[in-house]
């Protein structure tokens, strides 16, 4: 498929010199550039949580900052540690076993969802650039 796309000539001028400076060919760099800033993809993600993450492509920088900043709740933490250590030294009963799942699982959503917060609001060129802005206020 083709497209023609009128570059402001100093947007183009920088292009052709990186090309230049490093032997590539101009289409190809252009191609890097546009595929290194499209939003994050989702399609390597569960089906069940894909909807959600594609929601989060109209929240405001507040939300999504919101997201990235989000914790583990200080009670989840504590219980999925203390199962973490039972389930060292004991065999775990089938309902703590499904209740260790669960957290781990719901940690795993947490810590996707914020990456994912993270990669949009690098997008939209408000990168997180400290992990102070990754504490909660």
């Amino acid at each position: 498929m083709e497209l023609i796309i009128d570059l402001p000539d100093t947007m183009f001028q920088q292009l052709r010199a990186i090309a230049d400076l490093t032997k590539q060919p101009l289409n190809e760099l252009i191609l890097q550039s546009i595929a290194g800033n499209l939003p994050p993809s989702i399609n390597n993600v569960p089906a069940e949580v894909q909807t959600e993450l594609l929601q989060m492509q109209t929240f405001s920088i507040e939300a999504l900052r919101e997201v990235a900043q989000a914790q583990v709740s200080s009670e989840q933490q504590e219980e999925h540690f203390a199962l973490l250590d039972k389930n060292k030294s004991e065999s775990l009963p089938e309902s703590e076993r499904s209740r260790l799942q669960e957290l781990r699982t719901s940690a795993d959503r947490l810590m996707l969802k914020k990456a994912y917060a993270c990669s949009v609001l690098r997008w939209r060129g408000r990168p997180i650039r400290s992990l102070e802005q990754l504490s909660p206020a």
